[in-house]
């Protein structure tokens, strides 16, 4: 027997503590699973300031949770990266990773080494995306058809699926016109604009190409509200009396020196409005400021008097939008003026929501506007416009998915089933430990489908059987239909998704869960 102190003595803790840490993230993703699919189920999120949320995205729930666990915390980061990757599949790779998570305690109390289990699941994983690529069909972006059936999948899991013929179309447009479809390979969601407004239904959401602010014109003073040809300017600086940089006060004590800083002021403010109406501009956006008024009620009047439309309270982090639309850049004193940082625009007018009291302000047939659009989306009610809001986000991410890796793949669990079917037929190439991993791996992946069944309240096991002969006949489109519950080719029926969604959801998952698997200490630090 060898001397004491040698050999690691009992490795208890470690399993204990890959043990916790499982049981933490598969408690997670336990508590989405619900939510996956068409037919699954909306979580009511109540936050503590009382305001509730009403939604059934993976990324969404998720990043509402308090999760204190180190390891839980993890899934909820893992479906963060999967809504920058892909947009879509949020809470169908927490689904995955719970999944893996459940295939590595099994094998972890057969006695597999971890370091063993993450290595074969990699090759695993390796393998699952030559797959998925194997079974995808290209897709051109000029095939609207095909975007469109894209876009159709996605939103029929979300609350706002009734109105999918109105907001996929939308999503689609809105995302192809601010690229090049023919040589782009990213699309930067930041240049689609959504601007919410309450009032009539999600029907009547519309794409608007040009502006649209949420702000009502300042026609206190008799300014105009409709302004054809407008020159707009953006102005950071303030119009109204200058202050001092200090806290501190002027005492007037006698009235012909009040009536002297009054007519000071008024020829201040007047010779800044006489300025900015020599350059020609006719409609004025003014940014919000913190320090002093941006405007004032006599700012304003000589300004409607001049004929000038005034937009103010210009949200900060909106500038940049409004300068790449409009083509314009921020005037930040009034001596900067010049012609050249100035936009033109056919029309600028206020417009009053229909069905509701709220107005916008729209700029139309702007020259020479910048690759941007506006989505202007309605709703009756501020819980259906914020779901909507992230129901369109998930969908223009599709499109964008689709715009990095152009290719189409099945849905309903088909590509899900057909990698468990070819993984476990390699797994019998392999030796050893590997061949029991990769075995445990593609059976991991059906859970997928088994969910979707779960969640639509037909017999998973019976459905996931047929399923597996199904696609051992070589039908490798067979996916189920969760509206009548039986299992038919994904692509007759157009439920189809971009590839990258897939591949990054089994890539990603993988990836957390090995880095969860090589975790055998929890210390805490104070």
């Amino acid at each position: 027997m060898s001397a004491s102190g040698e050999t690691q003595r009992g490795n208890s803790k470690a399993n204990d503590v890959r043990l916790s840490n499982i049981v933490a993230a598969k408690s997670v993703a336990d508590a989405i699973r619900t939510s996956l699919g068409p037919r699954g189920m909306d979580k009511m999120i109540q936050r503590g300031d009382g305001e509730v949320l009403i939604t059934n995205d993976g990324a969404t729930i998720l990043s509402e949770l308090q999760v204190f666990h180190p390891t839980a915390q993890m899934l909820v980061q893992l479906s963060k990266s999967q809504d920058i990757e892909a947009g879509d599949g949020t809470t169908g790779i927490c689904v995955i990773a719970g999944a893996l998570l459940q295939a590595c305690s099994e094998l972890l109390s057969k006695g597999i080494h971890p370091t063993m289990i993450a290595e074969a699941f990699k090759l695993s994983a390796k393998k699952a995306e030559q797959i998925l690529t194997s079974v995808a069909k290209p897709i051109d972006l000029a095939d609207r058809e095909g975007v469109l059936d894209a876009v159709n999948t996605c939103l029929s899991s979300k609350v706002v699926h009734h109105h999918s013929d109105v907001l996929a179309p939308i999503s689609v447009d809105a995302v192809l016109s601010v690229i090049d479809p023919l040589t782009a390979t990213n699309v930067d969601l930041n240049d689609v604009k959504i601007v919410k407004q309450v009032g009539g239904t999600m029907d009547d959401t519309e794409l608007v190409k040009g502006l649209v602010l949420e702000r009502s014109a300042k026609g206190g003073g008799g300014g105009p509200i409709k302004v054809p040809n407008a020159k707009v300017a953006l102005i950071q600086f303030c119009l109204s009396a200058p202050k001092t940089d200090m806290e501190n006060n002027v005492v007037v004590s006698d009235y012909a020196a009040m009536d002297r800083i009054l007519r000071e002021e008024r020829k201040y403010i007047l010779n800044q409005c006489k300025k900015i109406k020599k350059w020609g501009c006719n409609v004025l956006l003014i940014q919000k400021s913190i320090l002093r008024d941006a405007y004032n009620d006599l700012s304003l009047h000589f300004l409607a008097k001049l004929d000038i439309m005034v937009v103010t309270d210009i949200e900060r982090n909106d500038v940049d939008f409004i300068c790449r639309t409009l083509n314009i850049q921020p005037i930040a004193h009034i001596d900067h003026f010049s012609p050249d940082k100035m936009g033109m625009a056919g029309l600028a007018q206020e417009v009053t929501i229909a069905g509701s009291t709220s107005k916008v302000v729209k700029f139309t047939d702007i020259v020479n506007m910048g690759q941007t659009i506006t989505i202007l989306m309605r709703g009756s009610n501020k819980l259906v416009l914020d779901e909507a809001d992230r129901s369109v986000h998930d969908a223009l991410c599709v499109v964008r998915s689709l715009v990095k890796k152009r290719f189409l793949i099945g849905g309903g669990g088909a590509p899900e089933a057909e990698c468990a079917l070819q993984l476990t037929q390699w797994a019998k190439t392999l030796t050893g430990v590997h061949s029991y991993c990769a075995r445990a791996f593609a059976e991991a992946l059906e859970i997928i489908p088994y969910t979707l069944a779960e969640n639509s309240g037909i017999n998973p096991i019976s459905m996931v059987t047929e399923l597996r002969s199904r696609h051992k006949q070589g039908d490798f489109a067979g996916g189920i239909n969760v509206r009548n519950g039986t299992i038919c080719d994904m692509w007759a029926e157009k439920i189809v998704q971009p590839l990258l969604v897939n591949t990054s959801e089994i890539s990603l998952a993988t990836e957390c869960v090995g880095m969860i698997l090589k975790i055998d200490d929890l210390i805490p630090v104070r």
